[in-house]
């Protein structure tokens, strides 16, 4: 029979949750494209966050995750992250729409979606 210590010693153990993938590559895993519908619930319980064109949705999803207050609010202060106001809600209402949304927890960022182009 063989020692069971020199059996443990010889495993690799990795930590429960470690993940090899870059955060860009776990950001990209969290984005899709969704219509009005999917984001209602989160702009309802004020988590909903609008991300303008301008900017790339996972460069702020990655600004989020780090917690970098600095560069978040200069982007508030700019106009460039907005928590939409039932003036938006109503025109997504209306005009129905797909969206990039990026779920960066405990917000659900989101930008008109932008077909590639071929």
């Amino acid at each position: 029979m063989s020692d069971p210590h020199q059996a443990s010693e010889e495993m690799n153990y990795g930590m429960v949750g470690e993940d090899a993938q870059s955060t860009e590559e776990k950001l990209q895993k969290y984005t899709g494209v969704v219509d009005w519908e999917y984001l209602k619930p989160h702009y309802k319980s004020g988590a909903l966050i609008y991300v303008d064109p301008c900017l790339k949705i996972t460069q702020v999803g990655q600004a989020v995750t780090a917690d970098d207050k600095e560069q978040i609010t200069a982007w508030l202060k700019a106009g460039d992250l907005v928590k939409p106001s039932e003036l938006h809600e109503q025109w997504w209402e209306e005009n129905p729409q797909e969206f990039t949304a990026l779920v960066v927890s405990p917000f659900v960022l989101m930008q008109p979606y932008a077909k590639p182009s071929t």
